[in-house]
């Protein structure tokens, strides 16, 4: 297995230069299915704390509207890189990412039918319906877990019918345009709309952390030079080539805790 550095050994000079965390949702912020009280409130421990935050999550449009609206976040970047949303004014803004396909309906359908067709047990998430641009086979959510072989194959039909095939810790997401989590991310920082929602310009990409738990995170682990997974990772760290830098100790909600917790308390230092 690759060895991955203890979160307990960071370098407290470089969290010093972080000015924004993003974050994945599912089995990282959330526990088990539920957003529980501890990391809702080192939500907003961050945030109170002068952080830029921004979840960069497979979940759907329709969950990402409310991300936007209610969390203590500063932008949500959905559907895996698909779009981004963000409060302006007390009104919520869209950006697409450039690389998604203005009609992805006749594609994911043609790729249902298709994963049906060699999946005869598969099912579609149950947030499918709020969905735009993926396909999210869920395959431990609701149903009974897959073995990690079919979910391989699974990916690989996906792959072969020409869409990109993630694994989250809950479903495989598929979708057609080049794009993936990093992308969308980048888009949204770029975005003059987005600087002006934000009264100032957003943190330069060197100056975030990403925390996150399972392969279709990879895109944002490989790129970010502060890149943490919470302790479930180990269950997937076989099925990655470019793995997180640093690892809690705690799993899901609580390793995000434990991030949050050592961000917070650089945040106290810098300012005195």
């Amino acid at each position: 297995m690759t060895q991955l550095i203890p979160w307990e050994n960071a370098s407290m000079e470089e969290l010093s230069q972080v000015r924004g965390v993003c974050l994945d949702i599912d089995d990282t912020l959330s526990t088990q299915g539920k957003l529980t009280a501890e990391a809702y409130a080192a939500l907003w421990a961050l945030k109170s704390s002068g952080y830029r935050v921004v979840p960069i999550t497979g979940r759907p449009a329709g969950w990402c509207d409310h991300f936007a609206r209610f969390w203590p976040v500063d932008a949500v970047v959905g559907e895996n890189g698909g779009f981004s949303f963000f409060m302006k004014n007390g009104k919520r803004e869209r950006l697409t990412t450039p690389q998604a396909p203005k009609n992805p309906k006749p594609q994911i359908e043609t790729l249902a039918q298709e994963v049906l067709r060699a999946f005869p047990h598969a099912r579609w998430a149950s947030d499918q319906a709020y969905r735009e641009y993926d396909l999210a086979i869920d395959f431990c959510e609701d149903v009974p877990a897959w073995p990690r072989a079919e979910v391989n194959r699974l990916v690989a039909l996906c792959e072969g019918l020409g869409a990109h095939a993630k694994v989250s810790s809950i479903h495989v997401n598929a979708w057609f345009g080049d794009y993936d989590k990093y992308s969308g991310f980048t888009h949204l920082l770029q975005s003059p709309a987005f600087e002006q929602a934000l009264g100032q310009t957003p943190p330069g990409l060197s100056e975030w952390l990403f925390i996150g738990d399972s392969p279709n995170d990879e895109p944002l682990f490989q790129r970010f030079s502060l890149s943490v997974g919470v302790a479930n990772l180990r269950d997937f760290v076989d099925r990655l080539r470019h793995p997180p830098r640093y690892l809690t100790s705690q799993p899901s909600g609580l390793g995000f805790c434990q991030m949050a917790r050592t961000l917070v308390q650089v945040a106290a230092a810098r300012s005195k």
